[in-house]
């Protein structure tokens, strides 16, 4: 399974999104540290969650890495996160 699937389900089962992107931006950072071959490296994931509104962004941030903290640590060199109001419709 490639890292942004693993993302992917990781971030669905644990905060049930009403928005996830998850995208992959190695290939942006060839050249550069923790850059690797075939990407898997530096990712940007973009997420609404009912469970993330009203925290502090700092909150939702050490959720989400919570959440990846194995991924982060073994595998990810780059992880950028943008959380949105989840929708109430």
């Amino acid at each position: 399974m490639s890292m942004k699937q693993t993302i992917i389900e990781k971030l669905t089962k644990e905060f049930q999104p009403t928005h996830l992107n998850v995208i992959d931006e190695s290939e942006l950072h060839r050249g550069h540290a923790g850059y690797r071959e075939g990407g898997n490296s530096h990712f940007r994931v973009q997420i609404a969650a009912r469970s993330l509104d009203g925290k502090l962004r700092v909150a939702q941030h050490r959720a989400i890495m919570e959440c990846l903290a194995e991924e982060l640590k073994e595998t990810i060199h780059a992880f950028a996160i943008e959380v949105s109001p989840s929708s109430t419709e």
